[in-house]
């Protein structure tokens, strides 16, 4: 899938939020490496502190989310894994038209329950409106592992159609977490630089 809008530089960011998963914290995996090597350039780079992330309230965590963004511009960009991917899309579409957002990167982003975590399937219960939501952001990225443990890659790759968002496979990183051997992750700063 390729992406049809105008393409944004490394130098237009300004601002980079990074938006966490369930049972993970700001200082988890690879946010803090991403935040640092964001920050080493001069971006402000910021990971959203998440409520309650073993027991995930969508309300709270759209708030949060919505919160964090603010009024997002063409020098803004959200990088989200995992269920933060389905948060901020949730916080998205809460924003008064018009808006826009200069990119977005989910990192093993999904839509609808999974079999693998059914304690989240009323956080998952509802839907987003991710055709409505994609017209209004610049770059869409979808990253997915060929190896995910909790995320199929039919979801991902179903979701990055309906955004139709580029999709970059990373073999072997499970579900990006440390514990998969994930502490940094390259390629997110490789799609914000193009």
């Amino acid at each position: 899938m390729n992406i049809t809008t105008t393409p944004a530089t490394f130098h237009s960011l300004r601002r980079v939020l990074i938006v966490h998963g369930y049972a993970a914290a700001p200082d988890a995996h690879w946010f803090p490496w991403l935040r640092d090597s964001l920050q080493t350039t001069g971006i402000g780079a910021a990971v959203v502190t998440l409520p309650t992330p073993d027991a995930p309230k969508a309300a709270a965590w759209t708030d949060a989310v919505a919160e964090a963004i603010g009024v997002p511009d063409a020098g803004t960009w959200i990088v989200a894994h995992s269920l933060g991917g389905i948060t901020v899309l949730r916080a998205l579409a809460t924003l008064t038209e018009p808006w826009q957002l200069g990119g977005l990167i989910l990192v093993s982003g999904f839509t609808g329950a999974l079999k693998s975590l059914p304690v989240l399937d009323e956080y998952l219960s509802t839907d987003i409106d991710a055709e409505r939501i994609a017209k209004n952001i610049g770059i869409r990225a979808m990253v997915r592992s060929d190896a995910d443990a909790f995320v199929p890659a039919a979801a991902s790759d179903k979701l990055a159609q309906r955004l139709n968002a580029e999709l970059h496979i990373q073999p072997g990183a499970g579900h990006f977490l440390t514990e998969d051997g994930v502490s940094d992750l390259p390629l997110v700063l490789e799609l914000m630089q193009r």
